[in-house]
């Protein structure tokens, strides 16, 4: 049962390196100490037009307001949600925090990602999610490891890992 428990309390991890839970603090930061106020005045300003059932200035700025809280209401949850990638990772298999050079099998290439989570990823410049296709494909895998995943548009992806480092 506490396997079971530990298990889904990983799931629900929003893995961060340092910097990646920076710029979630800071961005949380703006919104709720700069964007409010502007968004405040914005209404503020907009109810001095009068009628506000045709007032469209006042609807924007609402809607603008809406979206501002729900922001800061999902950067909330990640950051209580958060773990951070810090210090050494076990470099023995793939995992978050950890670097790993492959050679994609299908189209002959070698590519080395940094390993982490859904909110900084960004594949075009080496960021690869652990919850992306290739990212579950990688995860737990050794050095000489060949592992596969089904891409949305290049059909079966077939990977070999050629190197994990920190």
């Amino acid at each position: 049962m506490a396997k079971k428990n530990e298990e889904e309390n990983l799931e629900n991890v929003v893995w961060l390196t340092k910097d990646g839970y920076k710029q979630l603090q800071d961005r949380l930061d703006y919104l709720k100490n700069v964007k409010r106020a502007e968004v405040s005045q914005k209404i503020a300003v907009a109810r001095s037009y009068g009628d506000l059932s045709e007032n469209s200035e006042y609807s924007a700025a609402k809607d603008e307001q809406t979206v501002t809280e729900n922001e800061i209401s999902e950067l909330e949850e990640k950051i209580k949600k958060a773990k951070v990638i810090s210090g050494k990772v076990d470099i023995s298999k793939v995992s978050v925090g950890c670097s790993v050079k492959i050679k994609d099998l299908t189209f002959d290439e070698e590519v080395v990602y940094k390993i982490v989570g859904s909110t900084e990823s960004d594949p075009l410049n080496g960021l690869l999610s652990n919850e992306s296709p290739a990212g579950k494909a990688l995860m737990g895998a050794k050095v000489g490891d060949v592992v596969s995943y089904q891409s949305i548009n290049s059909g079966v992806i077939s990977m070999k890992v050629l190197d994990i480092k920190n």
